[in-house]
């Protein structure tokens, strides 16, 4: 029975660490193509691992899982931007702004 045999698991960790490569990219190239961005760090939650927003001076926003919050501050920490808790700190007007336009502009 193959129930229970032993499995290797670098091939899981080597695909989440390209996974969090890719991840990191992306977020990187959304700071070179904005201005004014900033780190907001997510909690993780029985749905979701931790997250990781970034916002632009006009609201515009992407979100990517990051492996943990301090993942997210060395990120933040080497693009010499701001970081902040979004428990602490809550989702800035400018976000829920843009959302509000991009929901009256698809209407």
């Amino acid at each position: 029975m193959a129930w229970f045999r032993r499995q290797k698991k670098t091939r899981g960790a080597s695909v989440a660490r390209a996974a969090h490569n890719e991840a990191l990219e992306y977020l990187a190239q959304f700071v070179t193509s904005r201005t004014g961005v900033e780190v907001f760090i997510e909690p993780k939650t029985t749905v979701t691992e931790h997250t990781v927003i970034l916002i632009a001076h006009d609201g515009e926003w992407t979100r990517r899982r990051i492996d943990s919050p301090e993942s997210a501050r060395r990120f933040a920490h080497k693009m010499a931007i701001p970081v902040y808790d979004i428990q602490l700190v809550g989702y800035p007007q400018r976000m829920r702004d843009y959302n509000e336009r991009r929901k009256r502009a698809s209407s």
